[in-house]
């Protein structure tokens, strides 16, 4: 479960940059291709910030869909993996959308 690494990642970055002042609310982007899963940043989340500076803040987490342009045809397309082909059966897509994983927005007290 490498969701609880990345937890404890971004609240230690969020704390360090808001100390002394506390969490009130803290916005993911978690694309669908990241390959982390929003529920288990949301089961590890209250356990990694309990006792620091964003103890009892809200998690909201912003799911983004992976998006693509097919470089044979032109197409646009959502994807569910990188596996995906476009609709003319290439598998030669550029990724626009989905493999986001960043802290959006923080709301202190």
């Amino acid at each position: 479960m490498h969701e609880l690494a990345v937890v404890e990642s971004i609240v230690a970055a969020v704390g360090e940059k808001i100390r002394p002042r506390r969490a009130a609310r803290v916005r993911l982007q978690v694309g669908a291709l990241s390959g982390v899963l929003p529920e288990a940043l949301r089961f590890c989340f209250d356990l990694c910030a309990r006792g620091t500076t964003l103890d009892g803040a809200a998690l909201e987490i912003d799911e983004i869909p992976g998006r693509a342009r097919c470089r044979s045809c032109g197409a646009e397309l959502a994807i569910a993996s990188f596996l995906d082909l476009c609709r003319c059966g290439s598998a030669d897509l550029d990724v626009h959308t989905g493999q986001e994983l960043r802290i959006k927005e923080v709301e202190v007290n």
